[in-house]
């Protein structure tokens, strides 16, 4: 279904999902909050940028993680180039980030993502549908296909497994079902968050279909990180298994 106005190209409104989200990618010159201007001054904003940008560089030096998805996208063939493909913006504060595929880019909301490590998750996140998109032709606009990229990218990224002291439960049947209860959470939040369309019962109906098949598939990374290990580091030292060096 398509809008047309007098004298334009009709937009499939379907190209926008999600594009609300990010004002910069509709065009709309960011402004700086009155507060912002009265406690920092009228360059808050330039401020933000650069401090921003100097994170993302940092992680790109620094990151295990984001160092081995840059790896993975040039094997793949998509190389990532810093100042092409990744974009320090203003967003609405409902998110940290996202991945615009019309232009193949990575956002990092400003405004929002203010530390180191918040970057370098938000970065590593966006990589893997970069990553998505690069191998595997994803399809935004199929709701199977952007479930099963956020599936892979909560799987990787966001949920960590807790140990069994933390959780006052040595199972590990029970941490296990607990990981996977957060990756579905955090995927359906995603999923929501970029198509308004969809409603919670309909995200979680696509999210159980393909859930088993995308959860268990751990490329590039190779493994689901646990928190406060070096995971990190032996993925990173591991890469040249998968051919990503």
């Amino acid at each position: 279904m398509a809008d047309q106005s007098s004298g334009s190209t009709p937009i499939d409104k379907e190209d926008n999902w999600g594009y609300d989200l990010y004002p910069e990618r509709r065009g709309e010159a960011a402004q700086a909050k009155w507060w912002q201007v009265a406690l920092f001054g009228a360059g808050q904003l330039k401020t933000e940028k650069t401090a921003c940008e100097r994170n993302v560089y940092n992680c790109f030096q620094n990151s295990p993680l984001v160092k081995l998805m840059y790896d993975a996208l040039k094997a793949s063939g998509c190389e990532i180039d810093l100042r092409r493909h990744i974009a320090c913006e203003v967003c609405d504060v409902k998110v940290s980030g996202g991945y615009d595929p019309r232009l193949n880019q990575i956002v990092i909301c400003q405004n929002v993502a203010r530390s180191k490590g918040m970057v370098q998750g938000i970065l590593t996140h966006e990589m893997i549908h970069m990553f998505d998109a690069c191998r595997h032709e994803l399809n935004f606009k199929d709701l199977n296909h952007l479930a099963c990229t956020e599936i892979r990218a909560a799987n990787l990224t966001h949920c960590s497994f807790l140990s069994a002291m933390t959780q006052g439960d040595a199972s590990f049947f029970r941490i296990q079902k607990q990981h996977a209860e957060c990756v579905k959470n955090k995927a359906l939040g995603s999923v929501l968050a970029v198509r308004p369309d969809v409603t919670k019962e309909e995200a979680l109906a696509v999210i159980d279909k393909v859930f088993l098949k995308c959860y268990n598939d751990l490329e590039p990374i190779g493994r689901r990180i646990r928190r406060n290990s070096a995971d990190m580091i032996r993925a990173y030292k591991e890469r040249g298994n998968y051919g990503y060096e």
